[in-house]
């Protein structure tokens, strides 16, 4: 199926998978929660967010909030062939794609994080870079990225540094808190991505 026609299905998409909702209590305790990193040696694609939040720490999937685009945008971009559920994660390793986060730190909102958070993951995330060295390291959020590495007047796409022979590219955030870009726009820009590595 081409990107075109995923892109009109992908409002009528659900995962197959729909596990039920953590409660308020099971949320409240998640602040103390991380969530492991899903990676291994030579992957296409690390895909790194910004920071887990209360719901992904709480089932412990990344991208685990009903409402983010990290999963039908996957799809859309054709990374994967269907819209996976958080719950299936590991099935992207078979595709040589990982998640990581810059910071490991769980909070209700990226907005609580400071500039030491996104200076000690910008150093974490150089190291699990330096170990499994994937193709790219794309990460979900251009102001994250500025914030960890220091590079203030970063745009969106493939930045001219490297981490050693990994290429960084950075998307926007897929949370469905982030307005300025529909999920139409994710799609394209993944897309752009997987053609890259392609």
């Amino acid at each position: 199926m081409n990107k075109s026609k995923r892109q009109n299905e992908l409002h009528k998409l659900q995962p197959v998978h729909q596990p039920p909702k953590p409660s308020k209590a099971e949320l409240a305790k998640a602040i103390h929660k991380t969530v492991s990193d899903l990676v291994r040696p030579d992957l296409r694609v690390l895909f790194c967010g910004i920071n887990p939040g209360l719901y992904t720490a709480a089932i412990g999937h990344h991208f685990g909030r009903p409402g983010n685009r990290f999963w039908p945008t996957l799809y859309g971009a054709c990374f994967t062939s269907r819209v996976l559920h958080p719950l299936e994660e590991r099935e992207l390793l078979d595709a040589g794609l990982g998640i990581t986060n810059v910071v490991s730190r769980t909070t209700a909102t990226a907005a609580e994080l400071n500039a030491d958070d996104y200076a000690a993951g910008g150093k974490r995330l150089i190291a699990t870079v330096q170990q499994y060295q994937p193709k790219v390291l794309a990460v979900l959020g251009v102001g994250a990225y500025r914030a960890a590495f220091g590079r203030k007047r970063a745009t969106l796409g493939l930045q001219q540094e490297t981490i050693g022979a990994t290429n960084i590219w950075v998307l926007p955030n897929p949370s469905g808190l982030n307005a300025h870009y529909q999920l139409a726009d994710l799609v394209r820009l993944f897309g752009e991505l997987r053609d890259w590595v392609e």
